[in-house]
């Protein structure tokens, strides 16, 4: 499943990047996230297991830095399997926030992908004015 989001932020994207580079918070913005523990990091690579809303479930993520740029999110191990890239963009002097999403549910979960599909794209579009928000003040 792909699922694609995007808002525009009044802010420079050095102040967007702040925000969303902070991986720690992802919780505060991301309510599919609950909690976050880190592993390892070397450079801009950190590798983490997040616990996800659906059923408490655990995922581990290698999650790459491009600062100023980027931030992709590669589940290696759980429910998920794919990636999440948020993106950040300057377009006609405007800072664009987006995200997107190339994951599908393994194994049995895949019953759920139409459920699931939802709340993601709900989520998503929840954490995006969130960080707005937060931004914008």
């Amino acid at each position: 499943m792909t699922i694609r989001v995007q808002t525009e932020i009044n802010a420079t994207p050095d102040r967007v990047w702040d925000v969303i580079s902070d991986l720690d918070n992802e919780p505060k913005f991301w309510r599919g996230t609950k909690s976050i523990r880190n592993i390892s990091k070397d450079k801009n690579t950190i590798t983490r297991e997040i616990t996800i809303a659906f059923r408490d479930q655990k995922c581990l993520q290698r999650v790459n830095l491009y600062p100023k740029e980027r931030i992709e999110t590669v589940f290696t191990r759980g429910i998920i399997d794919g990636n999440k890239t948020v993106m950040l963009k300057v377009e006609d002097g405007k800072t664009i926030l987006l995200t997107h999403w190339d994951i599908r549910l393994t194994g049995m979960m895949s019953v759920f992908t139409g459920i699931i599909r939802r709340h993601i794209r709900d989520g998503t579009e929840q954490a995006m004015q969130s960080i707005k928000a937060e931004i914008e003040g």
